[in-house]
């Protein structure tokens, strides 16, 4: 029962039918502190009485825990908030989260001013995901937020991070590349302030390099648009080109779409391949070579440890694994 039609009962509500003072039912409820044998009867008969159900938002917050996770995404402008490896980080966050009370929120921090993490430190956060990470970002951690803050994408003493390992990745896809006859290979790479976009490009001209391959790396932003711009340059700058790497699905795809404008056959001409193994990449004509990338096992992750009080462990990776299908 509730103490009112329109409202459920309170502490106070507790505190009163038991006869006891607010921080004595307070501590009762919770389990810490001390309390007699008596009171805690009084107090145990007033919950069942009202029905009372703590509010974990409330005690998160007189003990200083926290009622919502942030997922904190670096980027040039606020479109970085429609991407969808964003929202797959949230609602893989929220799925750790819901069930300990605590909520999560989507937040911007523009490329320009990494300080913005300063305004997240606040009681009500219990932890900090940030995503698309620089080495100027983890500076500006603010003391207080450490122990209290995770990475995906690069981590440093203070800041553990979860990661991909996208270095084993782009190495399965190229030697895949190279096994199926493909020997002029060009690459679309990331956003060049990013550093985990950088690491698939080093792979990819060290490999180029060990098997006496030229090297032809385009810029990239991840975006499809992106990829269908990069596949009209690829084919005016080296017309034997004849397999084109992307750093990301969305980026491959857009690559397909430009190849196709141009009149050349996928994979027959070309061979297309990307990295994130996105829901789309099986769907699309041809199926779309890729790597494996666990993005909803990270963010759990990530958020577990936050919730759990033990973010420690300097990197964690996980596998990623080459799937193969037609378009390579």
């Amino acid at each position: 029962m509730t103490t009112a039609a329109h409202r459920p009962a309170t502490l106070e509500d507790v505190a009163r039918v038991a006869g006891v003072s607010r921080s004595t039912a307070s501590r009762v409820i919770a389990g810490t502190g001390f309390a007699s044998p008596a009171a805690r009867e009084l107090v145990a008969a007033a919950v069942d009485q009202l029905g009372y159900v703590p509010n974990p938002a409330a005690r998160a917050l007189v003990h200083g825990g926290g009622v919502r996770m942030v997922v904190a995404v670096l980027g040039a402008s606020a479109a970085v908030l429609d991407d969808p490896y964003a929202h797959r980080v949230v609602g893989s966050a929220a799925r750790v989260c819901t069930p300990a009370g605590v909520g999560v929120a989507l937040h911007w921090l523009p490329l320009n001013d990494p300080g913005g993490l300063a305004r997240l430190d606040d009681r009500s956060v219990c932890g900090v995901i940030l995503v698309n990470t620089t080495e100027e970002l983890l500076d500006s951690v603010p003391r207080s937020l450490r122990g209290r803050v995770v990475s995906i994408g690069v981590g440093s003493a203070g800041v553990p991070s979860f990661d991909v390992d996208n270095v084993a990745g782009s190495e399965a896809v190229l030697r895949h590349l190279y096994a199926t006859g493909r020997r002029r290979i060009a690459m679309v790479a990331g956003p060049g302030w990013l550093p985990c976009a950088q690491r698939p490009v080093e792979t990819y001209r060290r490999l180029m390099r060990q098997a006496g391959m030229p090297e032809r790396v385009l810029p990239g932003d991840f975006t499809a648009a992106c990829g269908r711009a990069a596949a009209d340059v690829a084919l005016r700058q080296w017309p034997d080109v004849d397999a084109i790497y992307a750093i990301s699905d969305d980026t491959a795809l857009g690559v397909i779409a430009g190849l196709r404008d141009a009149g050349v056959r996928v994979p027959g001409d070309v061979a297309v391949a990307g990295f994130d193994d996105i829901p789309l990449a099986g769907l699309t004509a041809p199926a779309l070579t890729t790597a494996s990338h666990p993005v909803g096992r990270i963010a759990a992750a990530a958020a577990t440890a936050l919730l759990d009080g033990r973010p420690t462990a300097p990197v964690t990776l996980f596998p990623s694994a080459l799937v193969a299908r037609a378009s390579a």
